[in-house]
């Protein structure tokens, strides 16, 4: 009995394991510190509404943008590439931002930056993967 209930543990961590590895999810945590995102990689489902927390770690104001479909922003994070933003939100230091979004209906990988400036220079980057 003992023997079963430890292969029905392992069972049950190892499926834990699986649904936060980098699947798409309607739930997003993202937390931004100085100068870093953390995850660089996030994935959601196209069309759906997404939660995500947003969590500055930071000393110095952050903001979270996503990049309209195709558009990368390049070395420097400008007032051109507000206009071209698909969704942004900008956090405190020590702050948390609980929000929602709909999802882009087109699949493909969509750009991630702080546009405060000299932050996407210090690596504040990622990816955003919308997937059928």
């Amino acid at each position: 009995m003992l023997k079963k209930r430890i292969y029905q543990f392992i069972w049950v961590l190892v499926f834990l394991s699986a649904c936060q590895s980098g699947g798409p999810s309607t739930r997003l945590s993202v937390e931004l510190s100085d100068f870093s995102i953390t995850p660089t990689q996030l994935s959601v489902p196209a069309g759906l509404e997404i939660q995500i927390r947003v969590a500055n770690k930071g000393t110095v104001e952050h903001n979270f943008y996503i990049m309209q479909y195709g558009v990368d922003v390049g070395d420097m994070f400008d007032e051109e590439d507000i206009a071209n933003a698909y969704w942004d939100v900008d956090v405190q230091p020590d702050d948390i931002e609980d929000l929602t979004f709909t999802a882009p209906d087109q699949p493909g990988p969509y750009q991630i930056v702080c546009g405060m400036p000299g932050h996407l220079q210090a690596g504040m980057v990622g990816t955003l993967e919308v997937v059928k």
